[in-house]
């Protein structure tokens, strides 16, 4: 495939930090195509099948991906791109790319990108697979993106003490790629996206190498991300960003949970410009935080650095599963087997 930019953009962060709000503003630069869902393909698939220069392994991964109903859902002709990696060089970044790519030569444009959760943790494969790109990671308070996350997730996802866990985490990596990855590597703290939208997007457009474009800020490529956040507005401020839902935390977090939090997070939390709030329990509060809540909560994120480190290290044995069984139908848009 030729006439592709080789800079693509990726957007990382935890969960309901505005990864999907940023790839809105992006997307609807002429220049940037970024799919509205994030294709995940890193989380799942890295390292995956183990070695690619193995054709059966190779041919195995291809398949997978094409499966997969994220990039299913992008309604790309999968049989080009199956043939089109087939015909090349076996690589986990060449795979990952070229739906990607297909995507954004469909909208008529030269660049593309993809939101990530937690992409942040293959900083060093995506640049080594991409020298020319750039990843864009969203920061958010953890208070209320806890609060935000436990609305939407059955059981809370392990409480207060996985939440904060996967905050921590994010935060430090956000650390160490910008020390290892300076001018590659940009945080950007989701308040400030809501604040101050024009400066800071002209900043990111200034960071990609993008001139910036005030019609962004419609997010007329994004048009389901659009409806959705003009849904969501109570107030009459400008854009489609509203500051109603920063310091959401203060009415819906109990004492232990944000005492919790942030002694477990208080570090990154100032580093990203988050002050901690005072918190006074009474005696009997006092009594169950230390004998119950700090203990079972360590315990979650114990657990879940566990989780995470087992899937790194053995990605086909203990990393996220992802269903790619199903058969693709041959009347599907877009299949040509």
């Amino acid at each position: 495939m030729s006439g592709h930019d080789d800079r693509p953009i990726y957007i990382g962060g935890v969960d309901r930090s505005g990864k999907t709000t940023l790839a809105g503003f992006l997307t609807s630069h002429s220049a940037i195509a970024i799919p509205p869902i994030g294709t995940n393909l890193w989380t799942y698939f890295h390292r995956r099948f183990g070695s690619l220069n193995d054709a059966q392994n190779w041919e195995r991964a291809v398949d997978a991906v094409l499966r997969y109903d994220r990039v299913r859902a992008l309604d790309l002709d999968r049989e080009r791109i199956r043939r089109e990696c087939l015909n090349g060089p076996a690589s986990y970044g060449r795979l990952f790319s070229l739906p990607l790519i297909h995507y954004a030569e469909r909208a008529g444009k030269p660049r593309w990108g993809a939101q990530t959760g937690l992409i942040e943790r293959f900083a060093d494969d995506l640049y080594e697979a991409y020298p020319g790109a750039t990843i864009i990671h969203m920061v958010r308070d953890p208070r209320d993106r806890y609060v935000v996350a436990r609305s939407r997730a059955v059981g809370g996802r392990g409480g207060i003490g996985a939440a904060t866990a996967r905050w921590r985490y994010s935060a430090e990596l956000a650390r160490r790629n910008l020390r290892n990855h300076a001018g590659r590597y940009l945080v950007v703290r989701f308040e400030d996206l809501v604040l101050e939208t024009d400066k800071t997007l002209q900043m990111i457009c200034e960071f990609i190498g993008e001139a910036y474009e005030p019609e962004m800020r419609e997010m007329l490529d994004a048009p389901e991300r659009h409806r959705r956040l003009s849904e969501q507005k109570t107030s009459d401020r400008g854009g489609l960003l509203s500051p109603e839902f920063i310091g959401i935390f203060h009415e819906k977090m109990t004492d232990e949970e944000l005492r919790f939090l942030q002694a477990n997070a208080r570090r990154e939390m100032e580093r990203h410009g988050y002050e901690p709030e005072p918190v006074n329990l009474g005696l009997r509060e006092s009594a169950r935080f230390i004998m119950r809540t700090v203990p079972e909560q360590r315990c979650r994120m114990r657990a879940w650095y566990w989780r995470e480190a087992l899937g790194r290290i053995a990605p086909r044995l203990a990393g996220p599963r992802v269903d790619t069984s199903q058969n693709v139908p041959a009347h599907e848009p877009g299949v040509g087997r």
